[in-house]
C-alpha cells in the first residue's frame, strides 16, 4: 500500500482544484491507499465552517469533509501558520484537523511515496 498525501493550498471557490483534490481523494482511498490531505496557504479554507455559496452560484461541497471518515480518511492536517495568518483556529473547522507547524509538514510530506498538490 501506498502513502498518499493531497496538498490543499487553493480557496474552495474560484477554481476548480479544491473539489478536484476532493474527488481524486475520495477515488483514491476506494482503491484501500493510505490517504492524508494536507491544508496550507489558502487551502484552509476549504475546511472552514458555514461557507456561504448562494451569491457565486457554485455548489458547496464543503459538507463532503465530513463524510471522509466513511472511507477511512482520517488523516487530515493543517498548516499551523496558514491558520494563524488566515485569523482561524480549530473552531472555525468542519471536521478534527491535526494542526502542524510548517517544519514538520514538510517532515510529513517526505515521508510519503505520493504527494499532490491542488
Amino acid at each position: 500500500m501506498k502513502k498518499f498525501m493531497f496538498v490543499n493550498r487553493k480557496a474552495p471557490h474560484g477554481t476548480v482544484y479544491a473539489l478536484e483534490s476532493l474527488e481524486v481523494v475520495l477515488i483514491t482511498a476506494a482503491f484501500d491507499q493510505d490517504v492524508s490531505l494536507a491544508f496550507v496557504d489558502d487551502g484552509v479554507y476549504q475546511l472552514k465552517k458555514q461557507q456561504l455559496t448562494k451569491g457565486i452560484e457554485t455548489k458547496n461541497f464543503s459538507p463532503t469533509y465530513r463524510a471522509l471518515d466513511g472511507y477511512d480518511i482520517e488523516k487530515l492536517y493543517v498548516e499551523r501558520e496558514s491558520m494563524q495568518a488566515r485569523g482561524l483556529t480549530e473552531d472555525d473547522l468542519l471536521v478534527d484537523v491535526t494542526v502542524l507547524p510548517a517544519a514538520e509538514m514538510a517532515a510529513l510530506m517526505r515521508e510519503q511515496d505520493v504527494v499532490l498538490s491542488f
